[in-house]
């Protein structure tokens, strides 16, 4: 296999020049407070995501033979949406075997950059023994999203842009997955100085390189389960492995509320939309996961490529996460009066009730006893303290 180089990462960017934008870096201080924080805007990259940067590279570097052959991928979104980009711009033909179950929104725009779709019964495992199948009997060239050294040199050009863009950055924080976009980055970054330090995220229902890295040696997971679905892989690359283990610094995993959060806050502060795999090196910085405080950090915003069916379920577990929105539950005598008691405290306090539910109180309860159960919008975790330590002065229950 070809080696990893700093020339083919310079190599990479030079052949990428006049085919992606050279993403943008936003200084985003208040996500974290003590934290001298910056984006790199990958979700605003051509089809939304860093993928397209790995895919062409890749493709530029096939032979005249293996271009007249055509390339084959397999993926659920992003890779796909590259490498059909990726072909176009190169002329080649490219076949993308999808799952049946992928969502119309990515098989439709995966279909728009001129791939042929192969839509194949099951899972992401399915459509990836069906791509392997059909480069051994077509001779198509098999594009990895994340396990080839030309994908990750093209991945490794985002560190290129970010040296000049930010030459005297402290830390880089980076999604994984099967750590394509770490293993370019981390190994082009640490190349150029050693002291700049490389932090990988992961989402915690999917941490298949923070175990493998923890216990040294590949592991494969059973199952996956994450909002996150751009990072949730089940095994890493070896040859990822290997750089991993060399340049990173530290693996840390988020959760799925940490990731809403992180959604929800660029939303409101930067005005930008990103994917859950986008938003993950940003929650890390917010829920204090890395050794950060001080210094100038770089998150990678690897996409933003979010499926909208899902994005109002994500804005409101993010409300819910940072304290923008919260349930209360409270236990009351059922007598006149009493409704009135709980609005007029939290009208005081300056919560907002969003929603109502009474009902009387189940079997075994005191007979005139009923719950109140109340949804509030909310400035943060202390607004919603000081309120329910307001009710719970003046002698309200408060169940939950």
């Amino acid at each position: 296999m070809k080696k990893l180089t700093l020339d083919n990462v310079y190599k990479a960017n030079y052949v990428l020049k006049n085919v992606v934008r050279e993403t943008d870096v936003l200084y985003a201080p208040k996500l974290k407070a003590g934290v001298d924080l910056y984006l790199k805007t990958e979700n605003l990259q051509i089809t939304g995501s860093f993928k397209v940067r790995g895919a062409y590279y890749k493709m530029s570097q096939l032979s005249p033979e293996e271009k007249a052959k055509g390339v084959v991928a397999c993926s659920a979104g992003n890779h796909a949406q590259g490498v059909a980009l990726a072909a176009q711009k190169n002329g080649i033909k490219s076949v993308i075997c999808l799952p049946d179950t992928a969502p119309i929104s990515k098989v439709e725009a995966t279909k728009s950059y001129g791939a042929e779709i192969c839509l194949v019964e099951g899972v992401y495992d399915d459509a990836y023994q069906k791509a392997l199948s059909l480069r051994d009997e077509k001779g198509y060239t098999f594009i990895h999203p994340f396990d080839d050294p030309d994908v990750i040199a093209g991945q490794g050009t985002i560190a290129l842009e970010l040296y000049e863009q930010i030459p005297d950055m402290q830390a880089v924080i980076v999604p994984i997955g099967g750590g394509g976009l770490i293993s370019g980055i981390a190994y082009t970054i640490k190349s150029l100085n050693p002291n700049i330090k490389v932090y990988g995220v992961q989402a915690q229902g999917a941490p298949s390189m923070a175990n493998s890295i923890h216990d040294g040696h590949i592991e494969k997971l059973d199952s996956v389960f994450t909002i996150a679905d751009g990072i949730a892989v089940k095994q890493p690359g070896s040859l990822t492995y290997d750089i991993c283990s060399k340049y990173v610094d530290e693996i840390v995993t988020v959760t799925d509320d940490e990731v809403s959060a992180a959604i929800l806050a660029l939303m409101e502060q930067h005005k930008l939309v990103t994917e859950g795999a986008g938003a993950v090196a940003v929650a890390a910085a917010m829920f204090g996961k890395l050794p950060i405080d001080g210094k100038k950090a770089v998150c990678i915003l690897s996409g933003g490529n979010i499926d909208v069916t899902i994005l109002s379920r994500v804005i409101t577990r993010g409300l819910v996460m940072s304290g923008r929105s919260c349930h209360l539950n409270i236990e009351l005598v059922d007598k006149p009066g009493q409704l009135l008691n709980v609005s007029k405290i939290i009208a005081k306090h300056g919560g907002n009730v969003t929603a109502v539910h009474h009902e009387h109180s189940n079997e075994g309860s005191d007979v005139n006893g009923c719950y109140l159960r109340l949804s509030l919008e909310t400035r943060n975790h202390e607004h919603i303290e000081k309120i329910k330590k307001a009710l719970t002065d003046f002698g309200i229950k408060i169940v939950n």
